[in-house]
């Protein structure tokens, strides 16, 4: 947080705040295989199939865009989200870096949520790796 302060418009305790609401999440872990995706919270595991629903290129509200793909359950616990957002900060095809996910029952609220950004990264990078891209974003 020091590090963005340095260059950025909040200060270490502004970033603090923004990053920890923004990424909160009582998720602590997701699978992705195929079409299953599984979340993992307070250890326990709920697991879903997913199809593809179409994607939708946001403008937030600082001028910035994104792509954010949609997928709709198809067969699952009742529990699992109707419906899982990747959040994507280019628009053209590249590889991601990190993954923000949106998941919930309406898929029109979802594409309204900036407030919260759940960020996950594939669990192959370190710790290191994970602050180098932090840091880098």
């Amino acid at each position: 947080m020091a590090h963005k302060a340095e260059k950025g418009d909040k200060s270490v305790d502004e970033y603090k705040a923004y990053y920890e609401a923004g990424y909160r999440t009582d998720v602590e872990r997701i699978e992705i295989g195929g079409d299953t995706v599984t979340f993992y919270k307070d250890g326990k595991p709920l697991e879903a199939r997913y199809a593809g629903d179409g994607y939708e290129i946001l403008t937030y509200g600082a001028g910035n865009r994104g792509v954010r793909f949609i997928f709709r359950k198809t067969a699952g616990d009742a529990a699992a989200p109707q419906y899982i957002q990747f959040s994507d900060h280019r628009i053209a095809p590249a590889a991601a870096d990190h993954y923000h996910l949106y998941w919930g029952d309406d898929r029109a609220a979802l594409l309204g949520e900036v407030t919260h950004w759940p960020t996950y990264y594939p669990s192959s990078l370190g710790a290191e790796q994970i602050v180098r891209e932090m840091i880098a974003h």
